[in-house]
């Protein structure tokens, strides 16, 4: 790490004691790019709005950028962010992090040998917590700076649920959106956007898929699945980041021992993803060194952000504020 790039005084960042002498700290990012610097990589890791904007102006400066999800608030500027990677000739890496937990490996690998014989049907359950202790900056209670702002946050497909449509589209391809119902049932006094939805889809040759979806959950997460439901068997993958394997009845395939995924990225008041992060570094380190391919190229990140943008587009004539 050779520099960090922030409104907030290294006070409120809680710097690590190491790096409070060896590591600057920039309060502007035209003055990091600026600076004269040499950086090799740009993580950007920034509230979901701010993604494309920053992105572009480190690929203009000729750095390689690390996006977090999502890459985009919407498919221009994903395209914004591609164009200007060509142009400058420098890697766009995206943060899908949960590709890497050993459940959501393996899954991608069975649709990859074709065991489970033609896809049928794939159903996405994802149930959270995100109350009061989310959008608030505790203990003083004051509005988070983004969370709930739609502009900056875009929604809980995009900020808490992005990555399970990318495993959607990792594993199977093309998701077309059919049709989307949504309402804010938990949430009225703290945001305009929808905190719950359900969701159709459709996936290549024909397989029909479904996505419910809610912030609502009382006091911790719930849960979030996928079920596979296929021509040879069927598989569901569970646990609240799907991140285990609770059922496998396919022909010719055993019920797989997989090694214990990462824990939770732990908030304090809420939980997020798998801590996966590391591996995306590795990848990052491993490309620019010539030993690997990018493992979440920009275009894939696009591919979520464009199926994100087709179901709020398709969900607007229900109504986010109230029930359909």
């Amino acid at each position: 790490m050779v520099a960090i790039c922030d409104p907030l005084p290294k006070e409120q960042l809680n710097y690590p004691s190491g790096l409070h002498t060896s590591v600057p700290l920039f309060n502007d990012l035209n003055a990091l790019l600026s600076s004269g610097i040499a950086i090799d990589v740009v993580c950007i890791c920034t509230p979901n709005g701010l993604h494309a904007r920053q992105a572009i102006e480190c690929l203009e400066a000729g750095k390689h950028v690390v996006i977090e999800k999502p890459i985009a608030l919407n498919v221009a500027d994903c395209e914004a962010i591609i164009f200007a990677a060509s142009q400058a000739k420098k890697i766009v890496f995206g943060v899908m992090q949960n590709r890497y937990s050993p459940a959501s490996a393996w899954l991608k690998e069975q649709t990859e040998t074709g065991v489970l014989g033609k896809i049928l049907q794939v159903h996405l359950n994802c149930f959270w917590n995100r109350d009061h202790r989310y959008y608030t900056l505790l203990p003083d209670g004051k509005p988070h700076p983004w969370h709930g702002d739609e502009a900056l946050d875009g929604g809980v497909l995009f900020t808490q649920f992005a990555h399970f449509i990318d495993l959607l589209c990792w594993c199977f391809g093309d998701v077309t959106a059919r049709s989307a119902h949504f309402a804010n049932q938990n949430h009225k006094d703290i945001h305009a956007f929808a905190d719950t939805g359900t969701v159709h889809f459709s996936l290549d040759q024909g397989a029909l898929g479904s996505l419910n979806f809610s912030t609502a959950i009382w006091d911790q997460n719930f849960e979030s699945t996928l079920t596979v439901i296929a021509e040879r068997g069927t598989i569901k993958l569970g646990g609240q980041y799907m991140n285990e394997v609770i059922y496998c009845h396919v022909d010719g395939l055993d019920f797989p021992d997989l090694p214990p995924s990462s824990p939770a990225n732990n908030y304090g008041p809420y939980q997020g993803s798998a801590a996966n992060h590391h591996f995306v570094i590795d990848n990052v380190v491993d490309v620019l060194n010539g030993n690997a391919t990018v493992a979440t190229p920009a275009e894939e990140g696009l591919a979520v952000v464009k199926v994100i943008q087709d179901i709020y587009a398709l969900g607007a004539g229900a109504g986010a504020g109230s029930p359909w």
